[in-house]
Order: C-alpha cells, then structure tokens, then sequence
C-alpha cells in the first residue's frame, strides 16, 4: 500500500510541475505568436507522448511477457524433470502392470527418435481414447503404499510451487497422486477389502495412471527437442514398454 501511494504521489509531483512549467513559459513570453508557437510544439508532444506509449505497451511490453513466460516454462519443466526423476517413472510402472488392456494401445506408447508431432499427437489420442481395466490383484498395493507415503512429502513440496499454477494438467496429475497415497495410507491392510471398497481404490489407480501417462508423454517429447541425451534414457527405461533396457542396442 505505501509502495502504492508514493508512486501516485510522484506522479502527482511530475504533473503538477509540467503544468507549472508550461504555466511559467505562458506568463514569460506572452506574445500571441508565442502562444501559438507554443500550443503547437504542445500538441506535437502530446502526438508523440501517444505514439510512445502505444510503442512501449503493445511492443515492448508484448516481448517482455514472451520472454517471462519462455523462463516461467522452462522452471515448469525443470519441475516436471525432477517430479518423474524422483517419482514418476517408477510409479508409472507399477500403475501399468494394473492395466489389463494396456495392450490394445502398448505398442502407440513407445517413442522413438524417429518420432515427429504426429506421433505424439496419436499416442495422446490413444491414451486419451484408452479406457484402462484396472486390476488390483495384479499391483502390489503394499509396495505401491509406501512408495507414496515415502514421497508424499516431495509430492506436497510440488503442489506448494507457485509456478505449477501456470500448469493445470501437471497440477491435476500432482493432486490424483497425493490423493491416491492418501486412500492407500488410510489402509491398514488390502486382505478382504468389500467389492465397493475394491471398485473405489481401482477408480482411484485409473485417474492417476491416465493423468500420468498422458503428462510422461508431454515429457518426452519435451526432452526429445531440448535434451537429446535425457530423452535417450527416458526412452530406454519407458515404463510402459516391458521390453525397454537401459542397454543401448545398436
């Protein structure tokens, strides 16, 4: 608030000196050839004052936000990086293993070098298209329980990060997760659980596997134009390819 009032009152200061100025030469050179002289040279600065701003906003302006939000994309997915380095693979793995159809749509799912646009766009359509079976009896609830009640608090650090709130999906995907280790943490044991229990907990599984296979495609291709090098691992350790190996083939 004070920042706020003292740029008012220098603008008020700025102002009224202008007008005290141009007051001053009024009263000292009161010759009506210099008044008119005057009114024109006043005129033309107050053409050019409208030709400044509209320069300054619409111009410069423009390239400042284009280069901030350039820099606040580039934070976001060093963010995403560290989220799928720390978590997001592993788990992407251990969610696909409950897909039963995961089948139908593996084989979109696995990117290469050679992929452009179109390929991404058609594996986001699969993903998107896909409705996953999810089988809890084929994940080890224990094992997926306290890989995210360990990373829990890495998950809360993410979603207090001011700059995911330029990322609605990624930040939807980091609420899916935190709420996924949550219903699992509230579980003492998965022996015996009722029908309805079972069909809430799959429902929970599939809203953070689609989430997170549709954002480690963007990631992907997101490595694949800015870091050659790390796309090359991420393809190598692609949790959705059972036959990926962090050996490079020739």
């Amino acid at each position: 608030m004070n920042s706020r009032r003292s740029e008012l009152l220098v603008l008020l200061v700025l102002i009224v000196a202008g007008v005290a100025l141009y007051a001053v030469r009024w009263v000292i050179f009161a010759t009506p050839e210099y008044h008119s002289e005057m009114w024109r040279f006043l005129l033309g600065d107050v053409a050019f004052l409208f030709l400044q701003v509209a320069i300054v906003t619409m111009l410069i302006d423009r390239i400042l936000r284009v280069r901030e939000k350039r820099a606040m994309l580039q934070k976001l997915n060093m963010v995403i990086g560290a989220f799928f380095s720390e978590v997001g693979t592993e788990l992407l793995g251990k969610l696909a293993v409950a897909d039963s159809s995961l089948g139908e749509v593996r084989d979109q799912l696995v990117p290469a070098a050679k992929w452009q646009a179109a390929d991404y766009g058609k594996a986001r359509a699969a993903v998107d298209s896909h409705s996953a079976k999810i089988d809890l009896s084929s994940c080890d609830l224990y094992e997926l329980k306290a890989m995210l009640v360990r990373e829990k608090p890495f998950l809360l650090g993410l979603l207090g990060n001011q700059a995911l709130l330029e990322h609605e999906s990624f930040t939807e995907l980091l609420w899916a997760v935190t709420h996924l280790a949550e219903e699992l943490d509230a579980r003492g044991d998965f022996e015996g659980l009722p029908p309805a229990d079972r069909i809430h907990l799959a429902g929970d599984v599939k809203r953070a596997f689609t989430l997170l296979t549709g954002q480690w495609l963007e990631y992907v291709r997101h490595l694949q134009t800015a870091y050659p090098y790390l796309f090359s691992l991420a393809v190598r350790l692609n949790p959705l390819d059972p036959g990926a190996s962090v050996t490079v083939q020739e």
